[in-house]
């Protein structure tokens, strides 16, 4: 049985503590919590009768803990891995992993001296439809991939920004692109392959952020292929789609649903045993916009650390998607179109006074 703690108690904490404290992730259960806001840490800890700490170190020193979950505003992320790897427990990080690829390096490289494995949650990659396409990919049953797109359409109205301070800054959070369509950015490029190129645009269109709540992007894949990033969280009254599709000279694939979670799309031109049962059995959509990929996630987690089994997403693959986001917002700053890699020199992404 591993023993797991948070830190954080804000918003995505319901989803983390409910799986572990509710013991729904076998090998896996919650023992203790932490955040610097006394009533938060108190209330989640209460709810899941574990101990509650709002200090990090103290948390560490005082409970048998072998895995910690940082949940905490993503340009803090960093600093907490950094400060929790030198107790030498595994950690796992929300996304995105940090806001500058200098700090991801910094948190990969601590956790390598450390000795401890650095996961990154992408919970998405775990969806069942996504799997499915995954495996069609790698089995080449598309051929030449001719186009990718991902398309997150939800509702984040001013009430949601002004619940903390820290969201839509530049500083902690970033806009839509970061927050909220990080998992579809991770996605397209896990299913697309490296990107070479990307021209983008955004804008503030609804709500009083820093960041952007709207963005468009166009991405050249180091294939040929070309791609297509559509991300706001300016719809209004309620949540749209969050959806990948996938297109290729021998079949074409559509996930949708508010989650990427309903296929909606199962199309090759050469037809396999199973593929009329394909849109039946991965046409399910999940009560909220996290979807069912937590569970798999964490159970991919207990699997690597218990059973020696490969890493879901470790810190590499982490920095990958959040290069890609830095050299977005360096086309949004210089208006031109940016090749990877890159060193960002104008994107305002981890910006602090």
């Amino acid at each position: 049985m591993l023993n797991f703690a948070l830190v954080g108690c804000g918003r995505i904490s319901k989803r983390h503590s409910e799986l572990l404290g509710h013991g729904q992730i076998a090998g896996a259960r919650l023992v203790a919590v932490c955040d610097i806001v006394e009533s938060k840490a108190r209330a989640i800890g209460e709810q899941f009768d574990v101990p509650w700490f709002t200090d990090m170190d103290q948390m560490m020193s005082s409970a048998d803990v072998d895995v910690v979950v940082v949940l905490t505003e993503s340009g803090r992320h960093a600093e907490h891995v950094i400060a929790l790897a030198r107790h030498g427990k595994h950690i796992v990080v929300e996304k995105p992993m940090a806001l500058t690829l200098s700090d991801a390096d910094a948190m990969i490289e601590a956790c390598e001296s450390a000795g401890v494995k650095l996961f990154v949650v992408k919970q998405n990659r775990f969806n069942v439809p996504v799997q499915k396409l995954r495996e069609a990919l790698v089995a080449g049953r598309f051929g030449k991939l001719v186009m990718g797109t991902v398309r997150v359409r939800w509702c984040r109205p001013q009430s949601y920004y002004d619940q903390d301070a820290w969201r839509g800054t530049w500083a902690y959070d970033g806009g839509v692109l970061t927050n909220q369509a990080s998992h579809h950015v991770d996605l397209l490029e896990w299913m697309m392959g490296e990107v070479e190129s990307v021209f983008a645009m955004t804008r503030t269109a609804l709500v009083d952020i820093e960041a952007e709540d709207t963005a468009v992007v166009a991405l050249r894949f180091k294939s040929g292929a070309l791609g297509v990033i559509e991300a706001t969280t300016a719809v209004r009254p309620k949540d749209l789609e969050g959806s990948i599709s996938i297109l290729g000279e021998k079949g074409s694939v559509v996930i949708g649903g508010f989650a990427v979670n309903k296929m909606n799309t199962w199309n090759f031109i050469d037809a396999e045993p199973g593929d009329d049962e394909v849109m039946e059995k991965y046409s399910v959509n999940p009560p909220s916009v996290y979807g069912f990929g937590h569970q798999a996630y964490y159970e991919s987690v207990v699997g690597c650390l218990t059973e020696d089994r490969p890493m879901p997403v470790d810190g590499l693959q982490g920095r990958r998607s959040l290069e890609l986001i830095n050299a977005i917002y360096e086309s949004v700053e210089t208006g031109r179109e940016v090749a990877l890699r890159f060193k960002p020199k104008k994107a305002r992404l981890g910006e602090r006074a």
